[in-house]
């Protein structure tokens, strides 16, 4: 079973499709995460994530051990890794390098140590209309942009005690 999970920045999709992942005893991708790894790894390889032939072939060479791997990585929930994801996601041959490896992992879903999973969740952006047009459930996730803003403030409030609200 696949599960799709869609909607904006900071809406909740991640933390849904942790928890229904837990519950059901499903393999969880995050699939922004991905793209964060590409701009990060990207970066680390001493490539530029603007340069969109440097970060195919980075994304390209990126097996699913080194996604497990990078994405533990605590500098990927960084403002760096944030900007180089963002230019790494306008690349159409990172997104289509990227949407096999989504489409693989919803259709034989793993956990971390290999072992096979009974499904998948996966939250992202077009996850229900591109990624996984098929998916038995689909869910798109929302809130006002209030709620949004506060659950931001407060994920970047964790990490820098000076940032307002505002």
């Amino acid at each position: 079973m696949i599960i799709a999970i869609d909607g904006p920045a900071a809406a909740g999709k991640g933390t849904l499709a942790k928890k229904l992942a837990s519950e059901l005893s499903f393999a969880y991708l995050d699939t922004g995460a991905l793209y964060r790894a590409v701009g990060l790894k990207t970066l680390k390889v001493g490539k530029d994530p603007s340069n969109d032939e440097e970060s195919t072939l980075v994304a390209l060479s990126m097996k699913p051990k080194d996604f497990a791997e990078i994405i533990k990585d605590k500098e990927l929930r960084e403002e760096k890794a944030a900007k180089a994801a963002a230019l790494v996601a306008k690349n159409q041959d990172v997104r289509k390098a990227l949407l096999d490896f989504q489409q693989n992992f919803a259709k034989n879903p793993t956990f971390e140590n290999g072992e096979k999973a009974k499904g998948s969740v996966l939250d992202g952006r077009d996850i229900g209309t591109t990624v996984c047009p098929d998916a038995e459930v689909k869910f798109f996730v929302t809130a006002s942009p209030e709620a949004r803003a506060l659950r931001r403030f407060k994920e970047y409030q964790e990490k820098q005690s000076d940032i307002t609200y505002e």
